[in-house]
């Protein structure tokens, strides 16, 4: 087409374009597993409320959240231990950085595609994180119960 002739090209659509209006981004397999284990790992070490969230349609630099609360600063800690230890166990993989481990109130826990928010239960309550959140797909971390 010449420009002359006023018509202008349709861009080229492969059906791959993320960034389409309205168009939801495939579910990246890895990262969901990867949620899932950590989620997993917080319920074993008796975290609370565990919750996974999967933001990356309205974040766009994660994919999933894995929230869950501790009653005090000490389970706070173990549970970012136990994330972390079940989590290389398992993928191979260690988190890109952590925040917050001193203070152990809310720990922030980046593993690029997945963020880990651990909370101490009141700051999880102040903070209402899923609030934000709240209408963005929850994944099924349970295991299926045997029969």
């Amino acid at each position: 087409m010449s420009p002359s002739s006023g018509a202008v090209p349709e861009p080229a659509n492969d059906g791959d374009d993320a960034d389409s209006a309205g168009a939801e981004r495939p579910i990246d397999q890895d990262a969901r597993d990867l949620a899932v284990v950590i989620a997993r790992a917080a319920d074993d070490k008796q975290g609370s409320d565990v919750l996974v969230l999967q933001v990356g349609d309205v974040l766009g630099v994660t994919e999933y959240f894995v929230i869950v609360s501790a009653p005090n600063r000490r389970l706070v800690r173990a549970l970012v231990d136990e994330v972390e230890e079940q989590t290389r166990e398992r993928t191979g993989r260690s988190p890109l950085r952590t925040e917050g481990v001193r203070e152990q109130q809310w720990v922030l826990v980046d593993y690029g595609d997945v963020v880990v928010h651990v909370f101490l239960a009141e700051i999880r309550e102040f903070y209402e994180i899923e609030r934000l959140y709240n209408d963005v797909p929850k994944v099924a971390w349970q295991p299926a119960p045997a029969d």
